[in-house]
């Protein structure tokens, strides 16, 4: 059964772990992910892009492949099916399609902007029981091919955005980026745990992958309760597929290439699952 994610991220918050986010881009990698998840026995957000969207097909589609994983593999774990960035058309359709969480990402605008869009889908969201996030600030690096820089938000930002749209957690920007680092990450661990202080609802890491893992569990320290990963799971899978057509020249079964790569895949999970000190 899909959940929306206010229950697991405020018990996240409250006992200071945090619960992965893991980008999903076919069936395969979300019924490894699903798998690895029950194994463990922790709660999961399967993120999806809107690129990822278009690539699967659609949001019914996904939904469709999604639940019917579930009930297949007999998945008893809470599991919430979340848009990642999308805009307030891809929410409202992800919605209508059954998707039980969304973030509208009104980044890009001024803030009474951002609040505005925002504040939109929450009011469209809210009833039917599908929880929101947003973002304010920049978050930089490239996500579907966009690429942009990273402007850090403030604490101001953060109390408006939240009391202007009643959002149930916010994603602030505060160094992180999507994509590999070039360098060493530059988090605002201060002003994290000053945001998580003030406000009520859980805070977001976007830019989950290379960060250290020292960096990651002051961030759990400092409040963060989601922590979304998506490029750290595309290289893993990556390396091991490349491994297999190389050293395999004759394999043509899709099955066989693309699931070389679960390994690999579900290694990350668990990692990622251990760091984060995720509970059920």
């Amino acid at each position: 059964m899909l959940v929306n994610f206010k229950e697991m991220l405020n018990k996240a918050k409250k006992e200071h772990f945090a619960v992965p986010h893991f980008n999903i881009n076919n069936l395969e990698w979300t019924k490894y992910i699903l798998e690895e998840c029950q194994k463990l026995d922790v709660p999961v957000i399967l993120g999806v892009s809107d690129g990822a969207a278009i690539y699967m097909g659609g949001y019914d589609a996904i939904y469709g492949m999604v639940t019917g994983l579930i009930k297949d593999l007999n998945i008893t774990i809470p599991v919430c099916l979340h848009v990642d960035h999308g805009c307030s058309e891809t929410c409202k359709k992800a919605i209508d399609a059954g998707f039980t969480s969304v973030m509208i990402d009104a980044s890009k605008y001024e803030l009474d902007e951002n609040i505005r869009i925002t504040k939109e889908i929450v009011d469209y969201a809210h009833p039917k029981g599908v929880s929101v996030e947003a973002e304010v600030g920049h978050i930089g690096g490239t996500e579907d091919n966009i690429t942009s820089t990273e402007t850090n938000a403030t604490l101001e930002e953060c109390i408006k955005l939240v009391e202007g749209t009643k959002i149930d957690a916010i994603a602030p920007a505060l160094g992180s980026v999507h994509g590999f680092y070039k360098g060493e990450p530059n988090l605002d661990f201060e002003r994290m745990k000053l945001i998580n202080e003030t406000l009520d609802i859980p805070l977001v890491l976007h830019g989950g992958s290379g960060i250290p893992d020292s960096q990651i569990r002051k961030a759990i320290e400092c409040g963060t309760s989601k922590i979304n990963v998506n490029t750290e799971l595309q290289f893993a899978w990556s390396q091991d597929v490349r491994e297999k057509l190389t050293d395999d020249f004759d394999v043509y079964d899709p099955r066989k290439i693309i699931g070389s790569g679960e390994e690999a895949l579900k290694g990350v999970i668990d990692h990622k699952v251990t760091l984060f000190g995720t509970k059920r």
